[in-house]
C-alpha cells in the first residue's frame, strides 16, 4: 500500500504526535501498559538523514485515513452482498466529503457454504472500520461516494466478463459476487505487506500484522472458493486470469498479480520465486480501484475520489 521512504517518514512524525498515539493505544487496549514516549523506529537509519523530508510527509494519520477509505468499500460490498443493507450511519461520519453509496443488495447465494464465508468477513470488515475510526478519533475521514455498480461493469468490461454495452450485476449470483471480492481481496493483502515491514515498534507492528494476517485469510478464502467453482464451471479459471490482467494493466509495468491457476495447475497463493506475497503502493492501489492508470484523483469505485490527504493514484499511463 505505501512505498517505503513515505512509511517511515510518516511514523516517524508520529513519534512526535501524542494525541495519535493516545488514540492507537486506546483502540487497541493498550492504555496503562507505560509505553509513553517509545521510540517508534529505532533503529532505521533513513531517520537521521529524512528530518526534513519527514516534516513534509504525511502523517501516521493520514495513512490511516486511506486505509479507512478502503475498509468503507470493503465493508459496504460485504455487509449489502449479506444483508442487503450498508454500514450505519454512525460509522460514516467524519471529516472530508461525504457521500452514499450507489448499487447494493442481497446476493441469493445457492450455496450455504458462501454465504456464511461472506458473512463472516463482512462482520470482519466491519470491525476494520470500527477499529480505524476508533484510533483516528475526530481525524477518521467520513465515508467517501463509492460506487457498487457502474464500477463492477466497467472492471468487467475491461477483463472482457461481459461487452462492450452489457451491464455486470455482481450481487446477481454467487459466482459474480466471488468474481467482484477477488478485485478487492488481493489488493488488500498487498497492500498492507507493502507497509508491515517498515514499521519497528510493536505495538504498531501487530496490528499491522493483524490487518495484513486477516486480509491474507480473505484473500485465501475467496480464492479457494473460485477454485472449487472452477471445478464445476471450467470458464471460471478463464474469467479470474482476465480479473488479475486487468488489475495488471492498472498498476504499473510489472507483471505481478496472478489467478487461481486451471482445473490442472492450481494457484491458490499467489507469490514470487521466493514464496512472498508482492507489495503495492498507494498510488498503485488507487490505480486499482479508481480503475485507471494514470495519476488522478476520483474514478471507479470512489467517483468523486476518497477522503484524506493520499487521494492520487500513480503516473502508469
Amino acid at each position: 500500500m505505501f512505498e517505503q521512504k513515505f512509511i517511515t517518514n510518516a511514523i516517524a512524525r508520529s513519534a512526535e504526535n501524542s494525541l495519535d498515539r493516545r488514540n492507537f493505544f486506546r483502540a487497541a487496549g493498550l492504555t496503562g501498559f507505560g509505553l509513553g514516549a517509545a521510540v517508534l523506529v529505532a533503529g532505521a537509519p533513513e531517520l537521521a538523514t529524512s528530518a526534513a523530508a519527514a516534516e513534509s510527509a504525511p502523517s501516521d494519520s493520514a495513512i490511516l485515513n486511506f486505509a479507512l477509505n478502503l475498509e468503507y468499500l470493503e465493508a459496504e460490498f460485504y455487509l449489502r452482498a449479506v444483508t442487503g443493507s450498508g454500514l450505519s450511519d454512525d460509522m460514516t461520519t467524519g471529516t472530508g466529503t461525504p457521500g452514499g453509496v450507489s448499487g447494493g443488495r442481497a446476493v441469493p447465494f445457492s450455496k450455504t457454504r458462501f454465504r456464511r464465508a461472506a458473512g463472516e468477513i463482512a462482520m470482519d470488515e466491519t470491525s476494520h472500520v470500527k477499529f480505524l475510526r476508533s484510533v483516528l478519533g475526530t481525524t477518521a475521514v467520513s465515508r467517501p461516494e463509492i460506487s457498487l455498480n457502474a464500477s463492477f461493469t466497467d472492471a468487467a468490461r475491461a477483463a472482457g466478463l461481459v461487452g462492450p454495452t452489457e451491464q455486470f450485476d455482481v450481487f446477481a449470483n454467487e459466482v459474480n459476487f466471488l468474481f467482484g471480492a477477488f478485485l478487492f481481496e488481493d489488493v488488500g493483502v498487498t497492500a498492507f505487506k507493502g507497509a508491515a515491514p517498515l514499521i519497528s515498534n510493536k505495538t504498531y507492528l501487530e496490528a499491522a500484522a493483524g490487518l495484513l494476517a486477516v486480509e491474507a485469510y480473505h484473500a485465501g478464502v475467496i480464492r479457494s472458493a473460485l477454485y472449487a467453482l472452477g471445478i464445476e464451471l471450467p470458464s471460471v479459471y478463464r474469467h479470474v486470469q482476465a480479473l488479475s490482467d486487468a488489475r495488471d494493466s492498472l498498476d504499473g509495468p510489472t507483471d505481478d498479480d496472478q489467478g487461481i491457476g486451471t482445473r490442472t495447475r492450481v494457484n491458490l497463493v499467489p507469490t514470487d520465486d521466493n514464496g512472498l506475497a508482492f507489495s503495492r503502493s498507494a498510488g498503485q492501489v488507487l490505480n486499482i480501484v479508481y480503475l485507471n492508470p494514470n495519476d488522478v484523483t476520483s474514478g471507479g469505485f470512489f467517483p468523486a475520489g476518497v477522503n484524506g490527504e493520499i487521494n492520487t493514484s500513480a503516473d502508469n499511463g
